[in-house]
């Protein structure tokens, strides 16, 4: 009698061991979704903001060239604009699209393939397309803005370029870059570059998910 007393005792404990274990599971799983919700909110914002400046960016383009039909340069110019804005816009949306698709309750391994996928958008399309459009789009912009202030007097600042200046600026700006990145490659700084481009958030959420998947593990 005794030992079926102690039999029925004994799995009493064990099913409340295991409620309490399943209940440590769920809260341990619901904290590391906030955490995860947390770490990518900065990236969310930052690609929203960026979204609202494409469009800004594609406005202005197609405004410019529209007011300028019959002058190719110009339009040239307005639809260059146009087009970073559209990319200004897609990269952004396709980068949100890819943090609202990750599962904060989903196993770490799954969320860290996620984020590793992103980080790979990030650093093998986005940054280097954004680098080079990125440092030729200001010719374009400089010369709409002077074409702004010439539309008053009827003048022309397509006539007003200097060709050297103009093809010496379009060939030099992504070259700059290319070497700019070949010399941080060659000071060992590729890691940090990488993690600049790639952007802290991803960097600070892909440390904590390698502290939990750490936690979970032990």
């Amino acid at each position: 009698m005794e030992l079926d007393a102690l039999k029925q005792a004994w799995q009493t404990l064990d099913r409340r061991l295991e409620s309490r274990q399943a209940l440590d599971d769920w809260m341990f799983r619901d904290l590391r979704a906030g955490r995860v919700r947390r770490s990518l909110r900065p990236l969310l914002w930052g690609q929203s903001a960026l979204i609202v400046l494409g469009i800004a960016i594609a406005l202005w383009g197609i405004g410019f060239w529209s007011a300028h039909v019959g002058i190719w340069q110009a339009m040239a110019c307005g639809i260059a604009m146009q087009v970073f804005g559209t990319l200004s816009i897609i990269f952004p949306a396709r980068v949100f699209a890819m943090a609202r698709g990750i599962d904060p309750a989903a196993p770490v391994v799954e969320i860290q393939r996620r984020i590793a996928e992103l980080r790979c958008w990030r650093l093998k399309v986005e940054a280097p397309v954004f680098a080079v459009l990125g440092s030729v789009i200001w010719i374009p912009a400089l010369l709409m803005l002077a074409q702004y202030g010439m539309d008053r007097t009827g003048d022309d600042v397509w006539a007003q370029v200097d060709g050297r200046w103009l093809w010496s600026s379009l060939l030099g700006s992504p070259l700059a870059v290319g070497v700019a990145y070949g010399l941080l490659r060659r000071l060992g700084l590729r890691r940090v570059l990488e993690d600049s481009l790639a952007g802290r958030t991803l960097t600070r959420a892909q440390a904590m998910l390698e502290e939990l998947g750490r936690f979970e593990r032990e």
